[in-house]
């Protein structure tokens, strides 16, 4: 199986969204490499597809999603970060649900947000 590490950035009510060139929003991160654990994963992730650099990320859980397994991990984002679309990134963008639902979006990323915004405490 393969191991992903995922981060939910949150703003407000908002969620940070990335896109590939022709393809469907996800959230942030990649591959988790053999030399770095799955916290390292995503924050260099996080950095290398929009810029952010958040060292605070906080483990949530586990999500399986077909031949992946997402590391999922959120952070809160101030006003003042402000995400850019860097290396293999179009476009990178905050949503809140309502607006998402018109999107495309992969079937992953909305299966881990929906959980996390069911288990959610703010």
């Amino acid at each position: 199986m393969k191991e992903r590490a995922t981060v939910i950035c949150r703003r407000d009510n908002q969620i940070l969204y990335v896109r590939k060139p022709k393809s469907r929003w996800n959230l942030p991160g990649g591959k988790v490499e053999a030399d770095e654990s799955p916290a390292q994963a995503a924050a260099r992730e996080l950095r290398e597809e929009t810029g952010l650099i958040l060292e605070d990320l906080a483990y949530i859980s586990r999500f399986e999603g077909g031949t992946v397994m997402h590391h999922v991990f959120e952070v809160s984002v101030t006003m003042i970060a402000t995400p850019a679309p860097h290396n293999e990134i179009a476009d990178c963008k905050w949503f809140t649900t309502e607006e998402l639902g018109g999107q495309k979006v992969r079937p992953s990323a909305k299966s881990i947000v929906k959980a996390f915004l069911t288990n959610a405490i703010y």
